[in-house]
């Protein structure tokens, strides 16, 4: 048991903001304070990124990261990353790959993500992956990435099953003091999906209404048309919130190098004074 000080005093340093990302800047203007031991949700719809999302935030937050991908495969995620760190397309690393793969190997060198592939995703392989994550590094990872919530065995329709995800999400992250992110899908079958799909969809609209559990539940939406990347803070135990996603941070993605940025290609040419 613990005294309210002596509980302050030992987690002081696990409720830290985990470091800011500078295409976030929109999001934190917000309010929104991402920090380290939280267990945070990031929710969308089908195709909305929210792979790519991770990826960036965690390769650009360069904390020590186990990422646990059974969304992607293995030449997916690599090949994402490496799309990040030289500036070119996937299709490119791809054919790049079989003339130079030491270009893209070494542009990877200092990327701190462990990967773990493998569907479903299983307790036994957690803790086996943890296992060996402390066997080499001698401490547990700081970001704990599950991408996604509904590829965990038996999580893909069980609603029971996925709040026993979350239940063992939330312990995971008290016994190692690891931030824990959660990719979960949102409804394309609502009225609100089809009449107005490019918008974050509301905390209701979150499948198995999971999102009110994490400590931090983000609500993501792409739009197609001029890649505006919407992110809306539908739950946040310390700071404000908007349950219904009609406010959001605005960013611009760029899916096919994996990048985001907090202003629109025409204001970044206008700051770098390109006509």
């Amino acid at each position: 048991m613990l005294t309210p000080g002596r509980s302050l005093t030992l987690h002081a340093e696990a409720g830290k903001e985990l470091p800011r990302v500078p295409a976030f800047k929109a999001l934190y203007d917000r309010g929104v304070r991402p920090r380290h031991g939280q267990v945070i949700m990031v929710a969308g719809r089908s195709g909305t990124q929210k792979s790519g999302l991770a990826l960036y935030w965690t390769a650009h937050m360069r904390l020590p990261t186990l990422y646990f991908s059974a969304d992607m495969s293995a030449f997916t995620a690599s090949s994402r990353l490496a799309s990040m760190a030289v500036r070119e397309t996937t299709e490119q690393v791809e054919a790049g790959m079989a003339v130079n793969p030491e270009k893209y190997v070494k542009a990877l060198t200092d990327v701190p993500i462990t990967f773990s592939f493998g569907s479903p995703i299983t307790w036994r392989q957690v803790d086996e992956e943890l296992e060996a994550y402390v066997e080499l590094w001698d401490a547990y990872p700081q970001v704990i990435v599950f991408d996604n919530l509904m590829d965990f065995e038996n999580a893909e329709s069980d609603y029971t099953e996925q709040m026993a995800v979350m239940s063992q999400a939330t312990e995971l992250a008290r016994a190692t003091g690891s931030t824990v992110i959660l990719m979960h899908h949102a409804s394309d079958k609502s009225w609100e999906a089809k009449s107005d799909p490019w918008a974050p969809p509301s905390r209701d609209q979150v499948k198995g209404g999971l999102s009110e559990k994490p400590e931090l539940s983000l609500s993501v939406a792409l739009d197609p048309n001029d890649l505006t990347y919407r992110i809306a803070c539908i739950k946040q135990r310390m700071g404000p919130c908007d349950p219904t996603a009609r406010s959001y941070a605005v960013l611009h993605a760029e899916p096919d190098y994996t990048m985001f940025h907090a202003e629109s290609p025409m204001q970044r040419r206008m700051l770098q004074g390109v006509s």
